[in-house]
């Protein structure tokens, strides 16, 4: 079988123009999953930004949380959005202005951020570590950038944590190798910790929920792709693929499908 290599359009150098559509539909969706927005408002809580503070949310996306992050900082701090891929920050800067927030959006690498040391209070990365070749180093550099005591929280996938029902002996490996090959680092949830010591950065909370899917309702676009890459990188064949689509949808007619992932979160400060 062929060795897939990170493929998703959330990874950079796959960034393209043409997906920027996709791209936004599935944030969208994910922003409204009931797991994420526990997880992000348990973290938000501990993180626990305050009016006047500067604040980075680190691969900002449709600008949604750099938005909330605003919000919270008021007029007398600063909230800005790092998002190198162009379609996404222009999404993001849009719908900033709609909602008449000051929430700035600038482009930038997460491995090399545009920031001089100690000029933050928090930072806030979500999903974006399991897509880096190097997240040890963003880790690294997000410490580089907090002022004594400052903040960060890091939201991510761990994708070996996938549950997939009805899924048989045939179409589940291959559909679970490519859900990890979809991303650089797919473990990342379980590193979240780990990052954070390394980084000098002492560690405050630890918490998780899963991503879970409606039970009657199969997500055809992320399964489908995930469908697609497994049998174009040779771990599904096509008869199989169809039996798994045919699975499915008997399933969801019965109330008997189950989609889950977990999500972990790790908030730290930087003593001093």
């Amino acid at each position: 079988m062929a060795d897939p290599q990170p493929f998703s359009a959330f990874h950079i150098p796959n960034a393209d123009p043409a997906t920027t559509d996709r791209l936004v539909t599935a944030l969208d969706v994910q922003a409204a999953n009931p797991g994420v927005r526990r997880l992000r408002e348990w973290a938000y809580a501990r993180l626990a930004v305050r009016p006047g503070e500067r604040v980075l949310d680190i691969g900002s996306g449709t600008g949604s949380e750099t938005l909330v992050l605003a919000a919270a900082v008021g007029p007398d701090g600063t909230a800005t959005g790092l998002e190198p891929n162009p379609g996404l920050r222009a999404v993001a800067e849009r719908r900033a202005a709609e909602a008449g927030s000051a929430a700035r959006f600038l482009d930038g690498d997460a491995l090399a951020l545009p920031l001089p040391d100690g000029a933050l209070d928090a930072v806030r990365c979500e999903r974006v570590l399991q897509h880096l070749d190097d997240p040890a180093q963003a880790v690294a550099e997000m410490a580089r950038v907090l002022r004594p005591g400052g903040r960060v929280a890091l939201l991510d996938t761990d994708w070996a944590t996938l549950l997939l029902h009805p899924a048989g002996p045939e179409a589940y490996p291959g559909l679970a190798a490519v859900a990890r090959a979809a991303a650089s680092t797919p473990d990342a949830g379980r590193h979240l910790t780990g990052w954070l010591a390394a980084a000098g950065l002492t560690v405050d909370h630890v918490g998780a929920d899963v991503l879970l899917h409606d039970p009657d309702t199969v997500p055809w676009p992320l399964l489908r792709g995930l469908a697609t890459a497994a049998v174009a990188h040779g771990l599904l064949t096509e008869a199989q693929r169809d039996d798994l689509y045919a699975d499915l949808t008997a399933a969801a007619e019965r109330g008997a499908f189950h989609f889950s992932v977990t999500m972990f979160a790790a908030i730290g400060h930087l003593p001093g």
